[in-house]
């Protein structure tokens, strides 16, 4: 499960939940209409006891259903302490008391057992008939056949997993989760405490984990190792004045509960914590990972591994949830919608010349966060249904971490608290260059924020709220980000055009070249040339840009392909209801639909647009 949903480099979290990915092979068709007699059936006795058995096994299979819902919510939701945390604010106004563990074990053995357990799941799972379930059981049983098939995928290839990455590893982001880890009651503060002092073993597993790839021939190139050792070395933290100690304190102080000797105790034990296992938990992955130096190949794409190009086909369906049957045909369109976005700036080009002298000086009329954000808030208010009320709040990222984590990111509110939410920016020098605006719209309105809270308040199933598609939720984010150019801000209609359809174009080549790279097995060279049909002297980008897909696998396709899902139903339902096309019935049907795999969608999708057709 992750709880960071970010822009553009950042992804998944961590796998803090050993949960399921799939995709359904049936789908749903549409439900003939009942057609109306012209006069009653005849009653017989035999049609009576027959409609009540029907009755009688509906009743049954769906409270067994919602049984089985019911227990899987309540393992899941409290495997570990930190999954416990972040997904409910009240554990006990849901029968938990505690976390089974601190951490989620994260050893090959564990993940074998999570598999055999998925595929235990899914034989319940097919076991049920959906004509016997309500409407809405009848989607979670989908989303779930579809989640568990596909992470069926990567039975034998465990070993390709990597938990320690750049950005998107555990090592990266843990910390801003322990940084933002409330305090609501006195014993939240033990808990904290009791995850600080297990973080070294919890690392140690991962350094593990990470040698029995190295022995097996599946270590990652000395060049992404150095950059990962990097990324580790900005969390040996300096004693005393840190952002791991600021933000424990400033915590501390909205616990009236607690005297000041209170406080000050659990100040010194936290800071002793940090001195003792934090800061040597990153040294030990230091020292691990250096002590692993010579044993990776040399930079190439995941295919260049033994199973590694079936490994990516799992993590393209896995991370994105496509529709597509095959990722052949899911490349072929990618590289249409691309160059359909590069016709579109160089047709805006070519009928604004002015545009091009203007690139350097255009501005929208909202710079600071907070004020982007309220006028977002009430311009989606024209396309989007209405969204429940809620807080915010903008953070910078601590300065220390400014290297190692994406230019912005939002931490997932609770199930039981959707109310206040919290987005990160990273002020970093190097994301200068990055839109503000468009980029609190990916995390803020109409994006993740919003689409967060819309489903913890339109979502009646539990165990939903624990599922997370990054096809769906980036793919959400970086479609709103691309209609956020568009809309009222300031800027010159023409400019957002033009800026909307560069945004998507410049995506869409990272996208392609992940699938070029990682499963054509594409070289330097060839990447080069690639880029030489956009750039006239790509030079350093070349590097930048196979590195970046190499250590990321099928990232940035859960941001463009997910983009490309939602276009296409778009463009689908514009074509088939021209004028009648109503854009706030269209997004609050994707919203109503929840996070899924687009498999899933695109059977409702199809009966809806039907139906909408109707009208």
């Amino acid at each position: 499960m992750s709880y960071l949903k970010t822009r553009k480099r950042l992804a998944s979290l961590m796998l803090v939940f050993l949960l399921f990915s799939g995709v359904l092979s049936g789908g749903c068709t549409r439900r003939p209409k009942t057609p109306t007699p012209t006069t009653a059936a005849p009653y017989t006795e035999e049609a009576s006891k027959d409609y009540e058995h029907f009755e009688e096994a509906q009743l049954k299979a769906q409270a067994e259903f919602s049984q089985l819902m019911e227990e899987l919510f309540h393992d899941e939701v409290s495997n570990s302490q930190i999954d416990l945390h972040f997904m409910l604010k009240d554990p006990s106004a849901y029968g938990i008391d505690k976390a089974q563990n601190i951490y989620n074990e994260f050893t090959l053995e564990a993940i074998k057992e999570a598999e055999e357990d998925q595929q235990k799941l899914l034989k319940q799972l097919d076991s049920f008939d959906p004509a016997l379930l309500k409407e809405d059981q009848k989607l979670t049983l989908r989303v779930l056949q579809s989640l568990l098939r596909t992470e069926a995928k990567s039975s034998g290839l465990e070993l390709y997993s990597q938990p320690l990455a750049v950005t998107i590893g555990v090592q990266a982001q843990l910390p801003i989760l322990l940084s933002e880890y409330i305090f609501y009651r006195r014993q939240d503060v033990e808990d904290y405490l009791e995850l600080l002092a297990g973080i070294d073993e919890y690392y140690a597993q991962l350094l593990d984990f990470q040698r029995l790839k190295s022995e097996n021939g599946l270590m990652m190139s000395d060049l992404l190792l150095d950059h990962l050792i990097e990324s580790c070395e900005g969390y040996l933290l300096a004693p005393g004045d840190n952002f791991m100690v600021d933000t424990f304190n400033s915590r501390l102080e909205n616990l009236p509960e607690l005297t000041e000797e209170e406080k000050a105790a659990y100040r010194r034990q936290n800071e002793a914590l940090l001195q003792s296992d934090f800061i040597p938990a990153y040294q030990l992955l230091i020292d691990g990972l250096n002590g692993l130096r010579g044993t990776g190949q040399e930079e190439k794409g995941l295919c260049a591994y033994p199973q590694g190009k079936e490994y990516y086909e799992y993590l393209v369906y896995s991370n994105t949830g496509t529709s597509y049957a095959s990722i052949e045909e899911l490349l072929k369109d990618m590289e249409l919608t691309m160059d359909k976005q590069l016709v579109q700036t160089s047709l805006m080009l070519r009928f604004h010349p002015e545009l091009a002298e203007e690139l350097d000086n255009y501005s929208y009329r909202q710079t600071d966060p907070g004020a982007i954000m309220e006028e977002l808030k009430v311009l989606s208010q024209e396309e989007f249904p209405s969204l429940a009320e809620c807080s915010y709040t903008l953070k910078s990222v601590p300065k220390s971490l400014e290297l190692a984590l994406s230019p912005a990111f939002y931490l997932v509110s609770p199930i039981d608290d959707y109310q206040d939410n919290v987005i990160f920016i990273n002020e970093n020098p190097r994301f200068a260059s990055n839109e503000l605006y468009t980029t609190l719209a990916h995390e803020g309105y109409p994006g993740h924020l919003y689409q967060n809270v819309y489903s913890h308040t339109h979502t009646d199933s539990k165990i939903r709220h624990l599922l997370t598609f990054k096809g769906y939720s980036e793919g959400w984010a970086t479609y709103v980000e691309h209609l956020a150019y568009t809309m009222d801000n300031g800027l010159k209609p023409e400019m957002g055009e033009l800026l909307a359809a560069n945004s998507v174009a410049t995506l869409g080549l990272h996208a392609c070249l992940d699938v070029y790279i990682n499963y054509m097995g594409w070289n330097r060279d060839q990447v080069k040339e690639y880029l030489e049909q956009y750039y006239d002297d790509p030079g350093a980008l070349t590097d930048a840009l196979y590195i970046a897909m190499i250590e990321n696998p099928s990232n940035y396709l859960s941001y463009y392909v997910g983009y490309m899902e939602f276009m296409n139903m778009r463009e689908a339902a514009q074509k088939k209801l021209g004028e009648h096309f109503d854009p706030k019935a269209f997004h609050t049907f994707l919203l109503d639909m929840g996070d899924a795999p687009f498999d899933v969608i695109q059977a409702y999708f199809t009966v809806w647009l039907e139906e909408q057709e109707k009208k």
